[in-house]
């Protein structure tokens, strides 16, 4: 009797054991984040969450891309594009620590008072996005890619976060990256990509694969006029 009293004093409360698991689950998962950002700024993500999303839903169809086999360093991408983007995307992107929150606060005001649905992702956010997660819209991918997005922030220059950027987002069906994008809408490199190429390029990228069915459609040419217009005011920043 005497011995199985000790072993029961020996014993861990439940909260200590609960608390000890929360905590092993919370250093696994930090691990297993923080390791593919420290990997990724330095290393050329191999594919995309996104890629496999769109053969699984297209029925595993071969002649979807699975892997990024058209990556181009940012010293070599057109500055027109560069600026395209950021022009139609996130004017601020040099300026914030990944998140607008001057957007953000307008695009809620926005989606409560009226019917329109406004987003508010920035540059960072959006590689956070397509680098590490999924695409639908739940308050768990929000949470973890705002989790992500400062992980990037924090860990990579802003020249790599718009180099991942314009190396892995969809630019229409089973087109990722600029330099697809270019070669395959102007049978030429996203190294020579002109204003008028590039601004288009932009301009469709909030449904790039509906928006660049051609004819071009009147929304698509009316956001080309205006990231045209905002080009000579864009600077960008390349060490």
């Amino acid at each position: 009797m005497a011995k199985k009293r000790k072993r029961g004093k020996g014993k861990k409360p439940i909260r200590i054991r609960i608390g000890r698991i929360i905590f092993d689950l919370l250093l696994c998962f930090i691990a297993l984040t923080l390791v593919p950002v420290l990997l990724y700024k330095f290393v050329n993500p191999p594919t995309t969450p996104l890629m496999w999303i769109r053969w699984v839903e297209s029925g595993a169809q071969q002649n979807l891309p699975l892997s990024l086999n058209s990556w181009i360093p940012i010293e070599e991408v057109s500055p027109n594009i560069q600026k395209a983007v950021i022009a139609a995307e996130d004017q601020k992107f040099f300026i914030h620590k990944g998140f607008d929150w001057l957007a953000i606060e307008h695009a809620i005001q926005t989606n409560i008072t009226t019917d329109r649905k406004l987003g508010a992702s920035t540059i960072s956010m959006q590689t956070a996005r397509n680098v590490f997660l999924w695409q639908s819209r739940t308050w768990l991918r929000k949470l973890l890619e705002s989790y992500f997005t400062v992980l990037i922030e924090f860990f990579w220059s802003k020249q790599r976060i718009l180099e991942v950027y314009l190396n892995v987002i969809e630019w229409g069906d089973g087109i990722f990256g600029c330099e697809q994008a270019a070669q395959t809408y102007f049978q030429h490199s996203s190294e020579i990509l002109s204003p008028v190429e590039s601004a288009w390029m932009a301009a469709v990228l909030p449904s790039p694969r509906r928006w660049t069915h051609r004819p071009t459609p009147a929304h698509v040419k009316a956001r080309q006029i205006k990231i045209l217009d905002a080009l000579p005011h864009i600077r960008v920043h390349i060490k």
